[in-house]
């Protein structure tokens, strides 16, 4: 039960997936936590996705002045592999949703759900910030 209570945001996660050729989904905070996963993974698999999606957001964000404008802001990178694709969208303040899939997929079906979720589910996967962990006890 405790799982479920850390994941409360994985339903939506599970219902982005409901497409042909598509594995797991996360959702994670810019600074790399998770904050939800699909059932498709491990919750210790998908904390160490989170943390890695992190810093390809990161490194994808840098890169905009290359694309003409430095502060064009990032949106969505696909990253290709022998054996599938990785989609990592904007979802919210501080907030990014990862897709893997098959080689298979259809690719514009899957970033235009990601599109849907991300706008469906709006404030909800706005990750808020984080409080300083030292303070006045």
């Amino acid at each position: 039960m405790k799982e479920a209570e850390n994941n409360k945001l994985g339903w939506m996660l599970d219902d982005a997936l409901r497409m042909p050729e598509t594995r797991y989904a996360i959702l994670l905070s810019a600074d790399g936590l998770l904050m939800a996963h699909s059932d498709a993974i491990r919750r210790d698999d998908a904390e160490r996705q989170a943390a890695a999606m992190s810093g390809l957001q990161s490194l994808a964000r840098s890169t905009a002045d290359f694309c003409g404008d430095a502060s064009t802001p990032w949106r969505q990178t696909v990253s290709e592999f022998d054996d599938g694709y990785v989609f990592l969208v904007a979802a919210g303040s501080g907030a990014y949703v990862a897709v893997s899939a098959s080689q298979k997929v259809d690719m514009e079906a899957v970033s235009f759900r990601l599109q849907e979720l991300v706008q469906r589910l709006g404030k909800e996967l706005t990750a808020p910030p984080r409080e300083s962990a030292g303070g006045a006890s």
